[in-house]
């Protein structure tokens, strides 16, 4: 398959740009502890208050880490998504 139809993909062992959103606000103070992503709050019609946690990390086990700390804090996953690779 030529070069150009190749899709890219996301690997497991590298730094990954990801936008992960949840359900509520989550303040910005919390952003050391979650890996140093950037954090912005919005309200979209009718789907109520959003988190946006937007950077880089380094690798998939870092991605796990943030998403358990979500977890354990009883924050609603609404999406996580790949933005790029390094």
């Amino acid at each position: 398959m030529p070069k150009s139809e190749r899709r890219k993909s996301c690997t497991f062992d590298r730094p990954g740009n990801y936008c992960i959103r949840v359900i509520g606000y989550l303040d910005e103070s919390w952003s050391d502890r979650l890996a140093g992503l950037h954090i912005t709050k919005s309200s979209p019609k009718d789907q109520g208050s959003v988190t946006s946690l937007v950077g880089q990390l380094r690798d998939q086990a870092e991605l796990a880490g943030v998403l358990n700390t979500l977890y354990e804090m009883h924050l609603t996953l609404r999406s996580v998504e790949y933005l790029n690779g390094d």
